[in-house]
């Protein structure tokens, strides 16, 4: 459910709990109250990061004092956090009462620290109620934030709003069973998205595919009854010129792994529904665009299967033939993700964007090199690799750059084709797997995210609930709104992005 978030000069009657922040040494953050010393010490409260504590004996409103830790490290991290907080502890009231006086840090100004807050408030108060025979009571249905200048903590509030329905919107996509969500099935949310959007959408069937010569999205889809399709949506930003930079953003959509013959265990196949994040970030981006003016052209691509055994399906052995016309040995049928970007990144080159990023849940070794809350960040461009970087320390969302060294390349060289979907055995599984990708990108400068630990959590944590996570559309919007050509970190940005969330 989202959370209504709004500006108001003084607290409304309505709202039966009022928050105060609380930095080290039990002292007031801003216009905040402290606790009672005594009453905090029994109840263990400190003002360490994230650390909640509600009093109903103040009057008619009850106070939750939200911990902020030292305030020298309040970080953007720290906030969306503290709203996080706010949301798990405010289950038993319909609202909340946020005074934003005096709750400025070093480089977070008020109507940000209002945003972030907001973020946090969203994101933590997430649920997916469909599946369920009655619903989940909401955790949080408003929350009102005063002071600040109105106009600008509006602002704030609105994007805030945008990027967390954004968000909810992947997760609620990925959270669907993959027998409510085939590749059809996906097809249709993104046609009804793009006409509540205003944006381009054209959706391909199975013989527009193999007109168009997508012989790795055919050779996945090949075991599957459910056909494939192929999606491109775009956005036109309203000043839109020849000088306007186009980027396009590429997303992995898997609706279900089985693995293929090369058959995945029971436990390995529980959460394969998630194998979609990918392409359900890029549509949940390109559903917001609109709303946070985005100043660039985007462009979305999003190939869509399941990958399923079956008597049709391609065995381990067989050569598949992409539309660059490079040629690809299928090895092992799990390692399906490739063979569907090839295809995609191979259109999206075509039409010679500015930048490529894909993003795609697409090697376990990802999972044990950085593990389950940082992304694997690889590219051709190491400006735009810098400045995918700082688009996600800006957003929240961990990214941790790992290299393409040529000397690797012949981890993926074949005996008979092109190239083979697997690498070497037990080593640098996910380096071998993006230098796959690099082979379809052409001159674009592009950058490559393996979200294949953060797109899911087994925990509720933070401002994510167990499930899916909905990575990546934070960094991708934040990119968007600071895009420029050809990559680039300006000034003002580079002191902001020195710590990993």
């Amino acid at each position: 459910m989202a959370v209504a978030l709004r500006w108001t000069a003084t607290r409304s009657d309505e709202t039966p709990l009022v928050v105060h922040f609380v930095v080290e040494g039990m002292e007031p953050a801003g216009g905040s109250m402290a606790p009672d010393p005594v009453s905090a010490k029994r109840r263990g409260f400190s003002a360490k990061p994230g650390e909640t504590m509600v009093d109903d004996a103040n009057g008619s409103a009850a106070s939750l004092y939200v911990g902020l830790g030292e305030r020298a490290k309040v970080t953007g991290e720290v906030l969306r956090r503290a709203g996080s907080a706010i949301a798990r502890s405010a289950k038993r009231y319909v609202g909340v009462h946020v005074p934003l006086g005096g709750l400025e840090f070093p480089g977070i100004a008020l109507d940000l620290a209002a945003e972030l807050l907001g973020i946090g408030i969203e994101l933590a108060n997430y649920q997916l109620d469909t599946f369920r025979s009655e619903p989940t009571p909401p955790v949080l249905e408003f929350a009102e934030f005063s002071d600040g200048d109105a106009a600008e903590v509006t602002r704030a509030l609105d994007r805030a709003m945008a990027v967390g329905e954004a968000v909810e919107m992947a997760r609620d996509l990925v959270n669907t069973p993959a027998g409510d969500l085939a590749p059809a099935d996906f097809a249709d949310i993104a046609k009804s998205t793009a006409e509540a959007a205003g944006l381009g959408i054209e959706i391909y069937d199975e013989a527009r595919i193999a007109a168009e010569r997508m012989g790795g999205l055919l050779g996945v889809a090949a075991g599957s009854v459910k056909p494939p399709r192929f999606i491109t949506m775009t956005y036109e930003p309203e000043s839109h010129s020849e000088e306007v930079p186009t980027v396009a953003l590429v997303g992995k959509g898997i609706t279900f792994d089985s693995g293929g013959l090369s058959l995945k265990t029971g436990t390995g196949m529980m959460t394969m529904k998630m194998d979609m994040s990918g392409a359900a970030a890029v549509l949940a981006t390109l559903s917001v665009c609109a709303r946070l003016g985005v100043a660039v052209r985007v462009v979305g691509y999003m190939p869509l299967t399941e990958n399923m055994p079956s008597g049709s399906a391609t065995k381990p052995g067989d050569v598949l033939r992409t539309r660059s016309g490079k040629t690809i040995e299928v090895l092992n049928t799990d390692a399906e993700g490739r063979l569907i970007l090839a295809d995609a990144l191979t259109v999206a080159s075509e039409s010679k964007p500015d930048s490529i990023i894909d993003l795609a849940t697409l090697t376990g070794a990802c999972v044990i090199a950085l593990g389950s809350q940082i992304a694997g960040l690889l590219g051709n461009d190491d400006v735009l690799i810098r400045q995918v970087q700082a688009a996600g320390r800006r957003a929240g969302e961990a990214l941790w750059p790992l290299p393409l060294p040529t000397g690797y390349h012949s981890h993926i060289d074949s005996e008979i084709a092109d190239m083979k979907n697997i690498g070497a055995t037990g080593q640098a599984g996910t380096i071998s797997a993006a230098l796959l990708l690099e082979e379809f990108v052409g001159d674009v400068p592009w950058v490559h995210l393996d979200i294949a630990g953060p797109a899911w959590s087994e925990q509720d944590q933070g401002l994510v609930r167990k499930g899916a996570t909905g990575f990546g559309v934070r960094t991708l919007l934040s990119l968007l709104e600071h895009y420029e050509p050809r990559g680039g970190v300006r000034e003002e940005d580079a002191d902001g992005i020195t710590v990993l969330p």
